[in-house]
């Protein structure tokens, strides 16, 4: 029997209860919102509006998921002058009867994108506009080595208390090598020896105030 169960959040949209570990894929205060307010408007929207002559924006995504965060960027991409190139990384994809369950496409108006998304082989880059692509990668942070250079990187593994090997310093710096000068990691997460190690690799920390429900969340800015 899989250990992961549909669950409704505040806004309407689902997420997922892995009850193995007692953990959810997103906020139960909405998923959808906590995906928007982390990821887009305090990571692509606020890189872009730091540079916004770059005609090419790269993000790596640490935690594909269930496709979420990738729909949210294609939404976003249909809005700018620029190309948005994404690769996102994920170690257990989940069922296809699981998707088939999650209303994420529906509650966006994006059922066809969603479909999309989720037929996109994993392994391949695949066109989903002129605007965007994406490069779904099954594979281990951990131990697999990651290629290419970004602008934003999206961290959205599970909390360092399931997850504590993907939280460590020794990761955190093996992902933000691959981070360009200005480049912006931001996450969910707001736990103070996460911040602490992203100091000590160089970055900028800010805490900003975060999703309904979840008082902070991080943002961190490597230097130019």
């Amino acid at each position: 029997m899989s250990p992961l169960r549909i669950i409704p959040t505040g806004d309407g949209s689902h997420s997922l209860l892995n009850e193995e570990l007692q953990e959810t894929y997103h906020s139960v205060h909405g998923a959808i919102r906590e995906s928007a307010h982390v990821f887009i408007d305090h990571g692509l929207k606020h890189f872009v509006n730091q540079f916004p002559e770059k005609k090419d924006v790269r993000i790596l995504e640490i935690g594909f998921g269930t496709g979420l965060n990738v729909l949210l960027t294609l939404q976003q991409s249909r809005t700018i002058s620029f190309t948005i190139r994404m690769e996102s990384w994920e170690k257990f994809p989940l069922p296809p009867g699981i998707i088939a369950g999650l209303n994420h496409g529906d509650q966006l108006d994006q059922a066809e994108a969603w479909k999309q998304i989720h037929e996109a082989p994993w392994g391949f880059e695949t066109n989903l506009s002129s605007t965007f692509s994406i490069f779904k990668r099954k594979g281990d942070v951990v131990s697999d080595t990651i290629t290419g250079v970004f602008d934003v990187i999206y961290y959205d593994a599970f909390a360092p208390s399931k997850q504590p090997e993907l939280w460590s310093r020794e990761v955190l710096s093996k992902v933000i090598a691959q981070l360009n000068p200005g480049g912006v990691w931001v996450s969910y997460c707001a736990r103070g020896q996460v911040k602490r190690d992203l100091a000590s690799i160089g970055l900028k920390v800010e805490t900003l105030p975060g999703p309904p429900g979840k008082k902070e969340m991080t943002r961190a800015i490597r230097a130019v």
